[in-house]
Parts: C-alpha cells; sequence; structure tokens
C-alpha cells in the first residue's frame, strides 16, 4: 500500500499540470497576502484620527510627578499617576544604553524603525508552526507608549492584533524621517514603564538603586533593561530570583554581541542584587504629606500631578519617625493598662483583628473606634512644622486629627488667662482661694466648675493654681481680666478658631486643634515674638525655578519681661506640678509646658516645649467618650512628649535657658500672702519670686508682723 502512495506522489509531483496548480495557488496566495498588507499600510491610518500627528512630539511634556523632598533634601514620595523624571541621554549612563539597546533592538542603529530581518525572522517561526516571536523595534515601542489609545500595545492577536502593529511600524518609520535615532532613544528611556510606580530609567534608578542613572554600572544597567519585558514578574523587589536570572541573560546578551570580555561579563553576573534599603521615605510623616498634598492641590491644581514640581518641605524624617514611634508606644502602653491603669474599651490590635481585610471602606467614615492621637513638632524660631503625626494609621483612617480635629482644649488654654493677668500687672504670687464659685447664665443652669480632683484646697499663689492646674482659680483670674482680654490674648499668640466668650473658655471649653495650639505655644518659647507655621519651604519648577516660596510672618505680640514671666510659671508645671512625673523626672532639659484634660476624660493634652523645639500631644477618640476612669493629660499625653523629646535631643544639640531679660526683678515672698516676708513668717514659706518693674510687692507681710498697703498684695 505504502509504495503505491509513493509512487502517485511521486508522479503527481513530477506531473507539469499538477506543479504549475500548486505553483499557481501559491503565488496568488502570496500576491494576495501582498496586496492585503500593502493595502493596510495604506489605509490603516484613512480614518481620522486613527493615527497619531508626528507633531506632536515636537511639544513632548509627559507627565512628570511633583517629588517631595524632607529639610535636608531627602526625597520622600512623589504626587503623580506616573512616577517620572525626564533627563536627556548625556546624563544616562552607557551601561544603560548598550543594555537596553542588546535587549531590545540590536540593530536600532541600523534600521529605518522596522527590523525587516526580525520581522522575516518572525514569519519563518510561523511558517514552521512555532510561536510568534515579537519583531516590535525600540520605535515601534516608543509608538506605542506615547499614544496608547491609537496605538494598543494590549492587542496582539487577531485582527486587531495586525491592524495595531501595522500602525505602529508607520508610526515608527515616521518618527525615523523625522528625528535622529538618539533622540528617539532618550524619548524612549524616559517613557518607558519600569515597574514599582516608575517610569523612565532615572525614576527606576532612584527607587530600585538610590542613585541616578547616570552613575548605573553594568549590572545595575542590566537589571533596569530586564524589566520592560515584565515589570511585575521581574520587579527585583518582589521577584528578586526571576529578576537576576534575567539580568543575566542580558549580560551574556552583551558579550555575545561584543559589548562586554568574557572575563566581565562572569564577574557582572555575579554581582549581588544591590538594592537601595528604601527608594524614598514613602510611608513616612504620612498625615505630613497630605497635609502638603492639599496646600498644593489648592495653589497648583491638577499641574501638581503632572508638572513635574519640586516641593522642598520643613520635614525633619528623624523626628518624624520619633513622633511616629513615641506616638504608638504611649497608646499601646495605655490599651495594655501600663499608663493609668484598666483600658475598658476594645484595642487597635483587637480592631485590627477583627477587621474584614478586603473591606473597601470602613463603615466608620474617616473616624476610628479606636484610641487615636495626634502629635505636632514645631522649630518655635523658624515656625517649621518639623513632625505631624495626624492618627494611628494612614491607612485606615486618613482623617488628621493634628489639622481636622477641633478638640476642647481644657487646661491647655489656661496659659492664655494667666497671660493676659500678667500683661495686666498681676503678679504669680497674687493669692487667691481655691473654693467653691457659682456663676449666673443666662438661659443656662448656674454653672459651678469643680477641680479635676473634685476637691478645694483653699488659698495659694497664683504661681501654684497654675501649676496644680486648679480651675476655679483659673476662672476667678480670668473673670478679673475680662474675657475679651483672655480672647484676644489667645488670638495674638496664634489661636485661629473662633474663642466663645464665655466664662467656660478660661478653663478650655473652646475647641481647638493641635497645629494651632503647638504654634501658639510657640509665641511662648520664642518669648513673645509669633512665628506662623509653615509646611513648605519652597516649590521649584523642573527646571529649578522658584514658583513659589511661602512667607514666615513674625510678629512680636508680647515683651520679653512678660513673657519670660509667663514661661518661668509653664517651667514649673514641668518642675513641680502636674507634668513633673511625666516630663520633669525624665527630661532634664530645659523645658516648659501644660497638660490638659477636659469634662469626663474624654481629651488629655500635653503641649510642651525647650528654647528651640515646641510639640503639642493629643490623646483621645474620634467620637467623643471617656477614655478611662481618672483620665489625665499628665498621665496618657505627656509621656509620648517625653519619650519623643528624649530621642530628638540624643541627636539634637542641647538649648540653653531663656535667658531672663534684663529688668526682671528678683525678691522673696511670702507665699502665703504674696507680702515680703519679715522676721516672723513661716520659714517653709518663703521663697523667690519674679515680677516686672513695677509691679512687685513694697509692703510687710501684714499677716506676720509686717505694714498693710492694697497695692502690695493680698488675697483676691
Amino acid at each position: 500500500m505504502a509504495p503505491k502512495a509513493i509512487r502517485w506522489l511521486w508522479h503527481w509531483w513530477y506531473s507539469p499540470t499538477w506543479r504549475f496548480r500548486v505553483l499557481l495557488s501559491v503565488a496568488a496566495v502570496v500576491v494576495f497576502g501582498v496586496a492585503l498588507v500593502v493595502g493596510a499600510w495604506f489605509n490603516v491610518c484613512a480614518p481620522v484620527g486613527a493615527c497619531p500627528s508626528i507633531a506632536s512630539l515636537e511639544s513632548y511634556d509627559p507627565d512628570q510627578a511633583s517629588k517631595v523632598y524632607a529639610g535636608d533634601g531627602r526625597l520622600v514620595t512623589d504626587f503623580g499617576l506616573e512616577r517620572r523624571t525626564v533627563v536627556p541621554l548625556r546624563q544616562i549612563s552607557p551601561a544603560v544604553l548598550a543594555a537596553f539597546i542588546a535587549t531590545e533592538d540590536r540593530r536600532f542603529y541600523q534600521h529605518n524603525g522596522i527590523d525587516w530581518v526580525r520581522f522575516f525572522g518572525s514569519l519563518k517561526t510561523v511558517i514552521m508552526g512555532k510561536r510568534l516571536q515579537g519583531f516590535s523595534t525600540i520605535t515601534m515601542q516608543l509608538a506605542g507608549n506615547l499614544w496608547p489609545s491609537q496605538i494598543d500595545r494590549t492587542k496582539r492577536t487577531g485582527f486587531a492584533g495586525i491592524t495595531r502593529k501595522i500602525r505602529e511600524g508607520r508610526m515608527a518609520i515616521e518618527i525615523e524621517r523625522n528625528y535622529k535615532k538618539d533622540k528617539i532613544l532618550e524619548l524612549y528611556l524616559n517613557q518607558i514603564n519600569m515597574g514599582n510606580g516608575a517610569y523612565g530609567v532615572e525614576t527606576a534608578a532612584q527607587r530600585y538603586f538610590g542613585k541616578p542613572a547616570r552613575q548605573l554600572n553594568v549590572a545595575e544597567a542590566a537589571m533596569l533593561a530586564a524589566i520592560p519585558k515584565g515589570p511585575t514578574r521581574y520587579n527585583p523587589r518582589r521577584n528578586p530570583d526571576f529578576a537576576v536570572q534575567r539580568r543575566n541573560l542580558i549580560i551574556n546578551l552583551l558579550r555575545d554581541q561584543g559589548k562586554l570580555a568574557r572575563e566581565s561579563a562572569e564577574a557582572w553576573k555575579a554581582y549581588p542584587l544591590a538594592l537601595s534599603s528604601r527608594s524614598d521615605f514613602t510611608g513616612v510623616g504620612d498625615y505630613f504629606v497630605e497635609y502638603v498634598r492639599q496646600l498644593l492641590q489648592a495653589r497648583f491644581g491638577s499641574e501638581l500631578y503632572r508638572s513635574g514640581l519640586r516641593v522642598y518641605t520643613t520635614l525633619d524624617l528623624d523626628m518624624q519617625r520619633a513622633a511616629e514611634r513615641a506616638l504608638s508606644a504611649q497608646l499601646t502602653a495605655i490599651e495594655d493598662g501600663k499608663a493609668n491603669g484598666r483600658y475598658p474599651h476594645k484595642t487597635f490590635r483587637q480592631y485590627l483583628d477583627a477587621k474584614d481585610p478586603d473591606a473597601e471602606e470602613d463603615e466608620q467614615g474617616p473616624f476610628s473606634p479606636y484610641l487615636q492621637g495626634a502629635i505636632v513638632t514645631i522649630e518655635s524660631k523658624t515656625g517649621f512644622v518639623r513632625a505631624m503625626v495626624g492618627g494611628r494609621d494612614f491607612a485606615d483612617s486618613k482623617f488628621n486629627r493634628a489639622v481636622q480635629g477641633q478638640r476642647q482644649a481644657g487646661s491647655t488654654f489656661k496659659p492664655f488667662v494667666y497671660a493676659a493677668a500678667i500683661r495686666t500687672g498681676l503678679r504669680w504670687s497674687d493669692v487667691y482661694e481655691d473654693a467653691p464659685i457659682e456663676l449666673e447664665i443666662p438661659d443656662q443652669p448656674t454653672w459651678s466648675p469643680k477641680n479635676y480632683d473634685n476637691r478645694f484646697v483653699g488659698a495659694m499663689s497664683m504661681r501654684k493654681a497654675f501649676y496644680d492646674s486648679r480651675n476655679t482659680i483659673a476662672v476667678k483670674v480670668g473673670l478679673e481680666v475680662g474675657i475679651d482680654a483672655v480672647v484676644s490674648e489667645a488670638a495674638k499668640m496664634g489661636i485661629t478658631t473662633r474663642i466663645q466668650k464665655v466664662p467656660s473658655t478660661f478653663i478650655g471649653a473652646s475647641e481647638v486643634n493641635v497645629l494651632e495650639m503647638t504654634s501658639a505655644f510657640g509665641t511662648f518659647a520664642n518669648l513673645g515674638v509669633r512665628v506662623s507655621p509653615t509646611a513648605i519651604l519652597r516649590v521649584e519648577d523642573q527646571h529649578g525655578n522658584i514658583v513659589w516660596q511661602p512667607e514666615s510672618r513674625q510678629v512680636r505680640v508680647m515683651d520679653p519681661e512678660h513673657a519670660w514671666l509667663v514661661v518661668d510659671g509653664l517651667r514649673d508645671i514641668v518642675r513641680r506640678g502636674t507634668a513633673a512625673g511625666a516630663v520633669g523626672s525624665r527630661f532634664s532639659l530645659p523645658a516648659a509646658g501644660k497638660t490638659g484634660t477636659t469634662n469626663d476624660g474624654m481629651d488629655t493634652w500635653y503641649v510642651g516645649f525647650t528654647p528651640d523645639l515646641v510639640t503639642g500631644v493629643w490623646v483621645g477618640f474620634d467620637k467623643k467618650q471617656t477614655i478611662m476612669p481618672n483620665a489625665q493629660g499628665g498621665r496618657l499625653a505627656a509621656p509620648a512628649w517625653t519619650a519623643m523629646m528624649r530621642e530628638v535631643y540624643e541627636r539634637r544639640r542641647a538649648p540653653g535657658a531663656w535667658p531672663m531679660p534684663e529688668g526682671i526683678l528678683s525678691l522673696e515672698v511670702d507665699g502665703s500672702t504674696g507680702y515680703l516676708p519679715t522676721a516672723a513668717c513661716p520659714k517653709d514659706q518663703i521663697r523667690p519670686e519674679f515680677f516686672f518693674p513695677g509691679t512687685e510687692p513694697a509692703e510687710r507681710c501684714p499677716v506676720h508682723g509686717g505694714g498693710k498697703s492694697a497695692s502690695s498684695g493680698g488675697t483676691h
């Protein structure tokens, strides 16, 4: 049977008629195919807008992310859909150029946009029944990357795939007619997707290796050239084994094409995958970055995400991380019962364990159900915001409690009451009675302020009432000075939110945010000079031209003498008052501050400062509720301040104490009366006190044998 079949085929093949018919059929198919291709070639751009205009390359300006830098110049993050930094070809390592050409288009400098050798090689593999091999040149890839809506490179098969390929080829030839090879290569290397959110080799070099593209060596260049074939599969951060295999394949290509000696190739293949520890500081200072983004969005709009701005901020990365660690550790300590006794609510850890990881959005909205906190640190002399923590977990809740949260200030408002009192001539030595007080308020029940311990302890100096945070005396002092004077004092210091003109304001019933409270305390740290807080130093365009530079305003709102007296009172809170345990006993540098706790322990505060840094800390719930029994700012908020400041000053020069102005007078007084002491005054009541010139007592203590003068002191 088989021999007959063989003989039949033999005769059929040598039959002139059959051979003619077959050859004619093949010729017809070839002619038809050529005609089809030629027709497609000339008509693929026939529909209006089907092919992009090559003229658009004259104004090539790809979207470039705006980069955000910390105060020391380190890259924090960037804003933009495509993270890209455009650089000229001369700023790219020759090793990068060689690696990409060897991998993507070895005859790049010989063809006119289409590599016909690769084209026919690919066609041959199809005829042989093998898998189609790609033959896209660098120029063809550039066309697809530049105009993805008209040349959709995801279409690879069928009629759509053929149409796309023809359109890509036509545009490649058109690009080659109008631009030099080096320009085409430059456009390609700045446009290509390099994975990990990076576009272009400059951004990729920074994100993977922490250096510019001009400094890459052969192994690093080959690693970048490996990525475009599969930006996810060959991402060296995600799949280092796959990435190194392909990197070494590219090094072999460089060797085979005569670009590397065999010994060099082997050495570079053994080179470790030395990725930078981090490409930027994304994830550090998320609330600060979002705060800056909102400021820039309001000024630059959509340009922020595509014009490649360079944003230089005031952020101190080391200080920021210290703030994040301190707040996290303190909130965890509270929840673990190590800060103030048993914690009665669900902890953050329990919340995370119970949370559905696939949930798209928390039903709580921007507010979280677990204990929260916020920290802001400002450099007092400059107003630079050095750290900002707006919450516990930015990914879970983007609500910025440092800026957006309005909470009652509690006793942290009292410094404005006492500052107004000192300015009007009252003295720290003046004596007040810590006793019940009732105030008639129109259309409301009689108001009777209580102290945090629900006790009244009798007569004491204004200084002691301040550092022991006695509410009744703060109200009495406020009433004596007047609500208008107190509200005006707060505004002068930097409080910008509306303050209610009611007696409860004297003990912090009005709502403020952490940023403005911190800034206002900075006025005390500056001995009376208010400096507006700023988070942005300057904004430059991609060419280095300054396009915005916010002004930092400095205004003296209190003379140094009165300001120093207020600071001395604030220092006593650390030395012997409500912050002595959490701050004074654990922090040895010159420091001052004020604790704060609102009614029912819903908000706890500590705003403290050294001569050069002021930091505000708030701890509480987004939806107001009692944190725990006996919640106090000195126990819940102040320890975070201390932990942060101790870490900060391990790296920062210790500041000197506030110099006492020359005009300040220092005299010994009887602390129980406020008068100059007599020989009969109890020794344990005699203490030094400071006075603004003209307010010092002139008479001896009348209680212990001295004279009496209405202008010299006494009990209020």
